[in-house]
């Protein structure tokens, strides 16, 4: 599966920013996605997840109620949805997938590994 993320930028807190992470090879519709994030200085973290039946998404507390993950099968996508950002939400952001996954993932438990997109909020 080749993941191609998108959609970053840079906004001010209390903003918005939509991410999408295009997938294309394997059966998209197999896979369990995850976003993760890595600020400058910290370790990759999960953020949110999405099981590869849609069911039940995952998200770190830091993110809820602020951050919405949605896949579109029939699209090859998955989209984070972030509102209400902080500066603390600055990093860039990875989509991962992993076969038949659930809604919660490790850093070390994706399969693949789509390259970052930058999210810079300012205060």
């Amino acid at each position: 599966v080749q993941l191609q993320a998108s959609g970053g930028g840079w906004v001010q807190a209390g903003g918005s920013l939509r991410l999408a992470c295009a997938a294309s090879g394997r059966r998209f519709s197999n896979y369990g996605m995850g976003w993760f994030r890595q600020a400058p200085g910290k370790e990759r973290e999960f953020v949110a997840g999405i099981a590869w039946s849609g069911d039940f998404p995952g998200y770190v507390d830091s993110v809820k109620g602020r951050f919405t993950i949605s896949r579109d099968n029939a699209k090859n996508t998955v989209n984070l949805q972030m509102n209400s950002l902080k500066p603390e939400d600055t990093a860039v952001y990875y989509c991962a997938a992993k076969l038949y996954g659930s809604s919660w993932y490790t850093v070390d438990g994706m399969d693949y590994w789509g390259k970052g997109t930058l999210v810079t909020v300012s205060s």
